[in-house]
Order: C-alpha cells, then sequence, then structure tokens
C-alpha cells in the first residue's frame, strides 16, 4: 500500500490496498499575514509555476489551489491573469506540512 508524503494532498485520505478512501481534505487556514496576489501572465494555467517560484516545490500547487477555494473553483481554468488570490507565506506553509 502506498502512502502518501506530506506535500501531497492526499496526505490526509485513508487508503486501503486497492484505493484512496474517500478526500480527506488539508486545511490551509487564512492567516492575517496571507498576501493578496495577482496572478500574472506567466502562470495563466499553471500553478505548478507559481507554487515553484513562491514554495520551491511544484508540487505545493494545491496549496494555493485550497487556500482559495472560492476563487479558483476550477484550479487550471480560473487561474487566469489578473485574478486576486491569497499567497500563504512560505515558513507558514512548511510549519504546517512539516517540511
Amino acid at each position: 500500500m502506498a502512502t502518501y508524503n506530506n506535500t501531497s494532498p492526499y496526505f490526509n485520505t485513508p487508503q486501503n490496498n486497492v484505493y484512496l478512501e474517500k478526500l480527506e481534505i488539508r486545511s490551509i487556514p487564512a492567516e492575517k499575514d496571507d498576501v493578496i496576489y495577482t496572478i500574472d501572465k506567466i502562470y495563466e494555467g499553471r500553478p505548478d509555476l507559481l507554487a515553484y517560484d513562491v514554495y520551491g516545490d511544484s508540487r505545493l500547487w494545491w496549496v494555493i489551489v485550497q487556500r482559495n477555494l472560492d476563487t479558483l473553483i476550477d484550479p487550471i481554468n480560473d487561474f487566469s491573469a489578473g485574478t486576486k488570490i491569497y499567497m500563504p507565506k512560505g515558513s507558514k506553509i512548511k510549519s504546517l506540512l512539516g517540511i
């Protein structure tokens, strides 16, 4: 049975030998010091690239999406230039995820 590391959105989701159970969403809480960021054209449709540039790990794209569920319903198509999103600070994310 595979186990997911702490950078994965599936880290808290129960598993068995055949499949993942119902997704247990990892909460990314709002913080007072979250930065309001306007998505630049170079990141349009690519939350993974923004995650790499901000957090140093493209696998953390889901952190950005999870923090902005009210804005980014579709994590790719809603990730468009000019959209304002909240960006959690890297140090807080690393502490929250234990990385």
